[in-house]
C-alpha cells in the first residue's frame, strides 16, 4: 500500500512540474514567467491585497514574495499603493493587466495540450478527486 500511495503521489508531483515546465516556458513568450504570472493573477482576482494574503494565495513565503513585488513594480506591471495603517496594497498597472491577458491566452493553449490524453469526463472526475484531497469545493 505504501510504495502505490508513493507511486500517486510522484505521478501527482510529475504531472505538476509538466504542466509548470511548460507554461513556463511558454510563457517567456509573452515576457512573463510562472512565478510572475500567478502573482499578477492572484493581484487581478483580489486587488489591494496585502503581500501577505498574496503570498498565501501564491504557494510562496512572505519574503519571497516581496521580492517578486519589487521585479514587478521594476517593470511597470504592478503598483504598491498605501492603505490603512502600514498596511501596502497591489495594483495591477495596464501593463500588468495586458501581461495577464497575454498569459492567459498562453495558459489556455499549454493546459488544453496538458489535458489532452484526458475526455472531458474524465477531466471532471480528476478535479473532483483533487477538490476532495484539497478540501476546496467544487466550482460547479
Amino acid at each position: 500500500m505504501a510504495a502505490e500511495l508513493e507511486t500517486l503521489g510522484r505521478a501527482v508531483k510529475q504531472a505538476q512540474y509538466r504542466q509548470h515546465r511548460a507554461l513556463d516556458g511558454r510563457l517567456t513568450t509573452v515576457g512573463t514567467t510562472l512565478a510572475q504570472w500567478d502573482a499578477l493573477r492572484a493581484i487581478s482576482r483580489t486587488p489591494g491585497a496585502t503581500a501577505r494574503s498574496l503570498a498565501a494565495a501564491t504557494f510562496q513565503s512572505e519574503q519571497a514574495f516581496g521580492t517578486l513585488a519589487g521585479r514587478l513594480v521594476a517593470q511597470g506591471l504592478l503598483e504598491r499603493r498605501p492603505g490603512h495603517g502600514r498596511r501596502i496594497e497591489h495594483h495591477l498597472t495596464p501593463a500588468g493587466e495586458e501581461t495577464l491577458k497575454a498569459g492567459h491566452q498562453v495558459a489556455d493553449e499549454v493546459l488544453a495540450e496538458c489535458f489532452a490524453p484526458l475526455t472531458e469526463a474524465e477531466r471532471t472526475t480528476l478535479l473532483d478527486l483533487l477538490h476532495r484531497l484539497t478540501g476546496e469545493p467544487g466550482e460547479g
